[in-house]
Parts: structure tokens; sequence; C-alpha cells
């Protein structure tokens, strides 16, 4: 396959940054990075990757005028730019509001008029939640019921593209992914959040019961998934990416904790959050039947080793976002 230029969004996040160490290793393709470099924006997440392959530009996707230059140079948009977490969404729904929903229809009009490759990353969430005991997964008929202000917006945004794939011929393609855990995940984060106070010292905190299931998968098959759905995925088609990884909160954080060599039950409980779904549960059957990708590392336990072997070599990385982090925590009782 021919090099592509591919413009990635939120790209210095810590899925985007994932998936461009992705296309690097992968690929012969050039990358450009847009990311507004928020907190969740960390230019020491792309340190190391070659600067004759990999440009990054600081800016904003609701900046018209910036898109438009870049969409024009792209032959492929991947769109990772997000306001992604449910705590801040519940403290200040607005910036969730711009970034979901303007700056996605921002670049779609950019995109229609280039006529420029565009994939869409969204999330499990835009579906609600499951029972515990519910034999269902989600699949791509799944009716959306989203129950934050974060899965809300990340629904509107999808159903600006499948509009815009409707009434303007967009070539676009859209992916919901269950819970990814890997490297450079900021420390807010459920599972680094964890990793990151044993290593201090201090005790985990977990919402409620725990009970609460997710489906985990690792960055590095997101990324997989991603890259086979832009190269071969049907324009217009929604893809639901997973790894058959549920697990709930305490089981998660127990595995964690044992990994380190602490007693399993060494942590404290926190009253849980506001609108704390049950259970999110992905089925990637049409993925994996229609365009044969598999992930790579189901093995939850040897990818949480890695994990946690990736924030005990990289202090550097985590430490300058931890003490503040944690503060805003305490303020929340969280």
């Amino acid at each position: 396959m021919m090099p592509r230029r591919v413009l990635v969004t939120g790209g210095a996040g810590f899925i985007g940054s994932n998936f461009v160490h992705h296309l690097v290793a992968h690929t012969d393709d050039a990358v450009t990075v847009l990311d507004k470099f928020t907190y969740a924006g960390n230019a020491a997440s792309l340190a190391g990757l070659p600067e004759d392959r990999v440009a990054v530009v600081r800016g904003d996707i609701c900046d018209g005028a910036l898109v438009d230059e870049l969409v024009s140079a792209a032959d492929v948009v991947v769109h990772y730019a997000a306001e992604s977490h449910n705590d801040n969404s519940l403290d200040e729904p607005r910036p969730f509001v711009d970034t979901n929903l303007v700056g996605t229809y921002t670049l779609l009009e950019a995109v229609r008029r280039h006529g420029t490759r565009f994939h869409h990353i969204s999330t499990d969430e835009v579906y609600g939640e499951l029972e515990l005991d519910d034999p269902e997964r989600f699949t791509e008929r799944t009716p959306y019921n989203p129950s934050s202000p974060y899965s809300s917006t990340k629904a509107g945004s999808d159903l600006l593209v499948r509009a815009w794939v409707r009434s303007f011929g967009v070539r676009a393609t859209i992916s919901n992914c269950s819970n990814n855990y890997g490297p450079r995940q900021h420390v807010e984060k459920f599972i680094p959040r964890q990793i990151t106070n044993i290593l201090c010292g201090e005790r985990p905190r977990l919402y409620g019961a725990g009970a609460n299931v997710r489906d985990w998968i690792h960055a590095d098959d997101h990324s997989s998934a991603v890259l086979r759905i832009i190269e071969a995925g049907r324009i217009g088609e929604t893809y639901l990416i997973g790894a058959d990884g549920e697990r709930s909160n305490r089981m998660v954080l127990e595995s964690i904790l044992t990994a380190m060599g602490e007693p399993a039950d060494a942590y404290d409980r926190v009253a849980d959050r506001p609108g704390h779904d049950l259970r999110y549960a992905i089925d990637s059957t049409k993925l994996r039947e229609e365009l044969g990708w598999r992930p790579a590392l189901q093995d939850f336990a040897r990818g949480l080793l890695m994990t946690i072997d990736w924030y005990r070599d990289n202090e550097d990385w985590w430490r300058p976002q931890k003490a503040a982090t944690e503060a805003k925590y305490r303020e929340l009782g969280r």
C-alpha cells in the first residue's frame, strides 16, 4: 500500500498517541498530529518518533481555518480528539459540548469540502449500560442510551458523522471501542490511578462496591483495529472494537494490588459517582468476521503487568500530573 498522509486529531492523548506509535511501527505513512495540549495531551507521549514522519501542530479542532488547512493536505483524518472523562463532564460539561460536538462538526465540514477519508473514534458508553447478569452485549444495532455529559456528546458526534455520510456523501467510518488500558494514559483514569497510587505509597480508592463491569482492551489492539478499518472498512459502517475483557472494577484493582506485591484488600472504598453505569460489554463479531481482525493481547493479566512495568519505568512521564489530579479528587471526595 502506498504511504498515506494521515492527520490524527488528539494524537498527543492516550489512545491517539498509541495509534501514532502504531502507524510509525507498522506503515510508511506520514503523520500530522493536531492536539490542543490540554491537561490530557502530553508532548512526551510522542517523544522519540522520527521527525521526518511525524509533525505536531498545536491547535484546536474548533478552529475552522486551521482544520481546513490541515485536512486539505491529508489523505485520511483519524479523529481521536475528545473530552473523555466522566467525572470531569459531571463537574463542567461545557468543554465536552465544544470539543465533542462543535469540534467534530468542524472536521466534518472540512473533510466534506476536500473529499477526505474520515474515521471517527467513539466509545461503547454511548449505548448506556447493561445489567450485570444480562447475557447480551453491545452490537452495532444497539440503540444509543447515554447517561453522562461525556457519553451523550460522544453519541451526538457519532450521529453527526452518520448524517454527513448520508446527507453529503462524506467518506466516513465509525468505531466504538471498549475501555482501553496501556501506556501513556493520564493518571486520572482508573487503572493508572491505582498503579500510581501504589507506586506513591498511597492506598488505592474504589467507587462503591466495585461491582461495575468494564470490557478492557489494550491500546495496541485498539490501534490495530482502527488501522484495519481505515484500510478495509466499508464507508458508512460502524464497527465495534473489543477483546472480550469483561472484569469488575474490584477484580481489576485486586489484580493490580496482587501483581504489585500488595494485599488484594489494601484499598479504601469511596462513595460511588453519580450515574455510574453498571456494565459495558462489546460484541466485535462484525469487525472480526468482515475484516479479519483479532486482538493480539487478549491475556489481560499479561497486558496489566506490561502496563504496570511501563508506569514503574516512566515516572518522569506521569509524576508531574499526579499531585494536581489527586488534589482534585480530594475536593470531590473521590
